[in-house]
């Protein structure tokens, strides 16, 4: 029996505790983390100073600014960021150990049949400087516009290949986080060690 049916059947109250319950629900379907939501905290680690109107945001990202704001709100309640008081900043520490340690088992890698698009994992950048590349197709994120062939791999957000071709940082983040999804192990660790110099560069900085 799931917890929820246990908390029905321990209240003295049924109809309180079906209120209760329903008001959980809602709670959760609210808080869980959305892969948008983390593209949304690496652009915001990206910008200097204090976080900009969520209408640049969107218009960086290509959403909506009530997405952004949705994210911006998951983002929080997660702990990758930090409140408005503090102009939402990452929390660069919790966001380094969920990319290292979570993110391959929240947004498990999704892969299609051959694809044009733009390159991701170890076939971009910084990857594709410290792994030579075999005979086997190169992961690409599907794109109309893009110059390369390889095997669909689906992207943590649909318009994420747009954003990211406008930030080469960004590009930078989310291709390690794809081979860090799904790649195999010298790839993980090395996208393990380029990321979290990113991060820390930019906890410093």
């Amino acid at each position: 029996m799931s917890e929820w049916c246990l908390c029905l059947a321990d209240s003295q109250e049924p109809f309180e505790g079906a209120f209760a319950i329903r008001e959980f629900r809602i709670y959760n379907q609210h808080m869980v983390l959305k892969p948008q939501d983390i593209v949304v905290v690496l652009k915001l680690l990206g910008y200097e100073g204090g976080r900009p109107p969520f209408a640049q945001i969107a218009k960086d990202l290509v959403m909506s600014p009530s997405e952004v704001h949705a994210a911006v709100k998951r983002a929080q309640a997660a702990r990758l960021l930090h409140g408005p008081q503090m102009s939402n900043r990452p929390n660069v520490s919790a966001l380094e150990e969920f990319l290292l340690h979570g993110i391959k088992y929240a947004f498990p890698a999704e892969r299609g049949g051959p694809s044009r698009g733009i390159p991701t994992g170890y076939a971009a950048t910084p990857l594709n400087r410290l792994i030579a590349p075999g005979d086997e197709p190169i992961p690409v994120w599907p794109f109309a516009e893009g110059k390369k062939r390889g095997i669909a791999f689906a992207p943590l957000y649909k318009m994420a290949p747009v954003a990211a071709l406008k930030d080469p940082l960004l590009y930078e983040e989310l291709a390690l986080i794809d081979a860090i999804r799904d790649g195999r192990a010298r790839e993980r660790k090395l996208a393990e060690q380029e990321l979290v110099k990113i991060l820390r560069k930019k906890s410093d900085g």
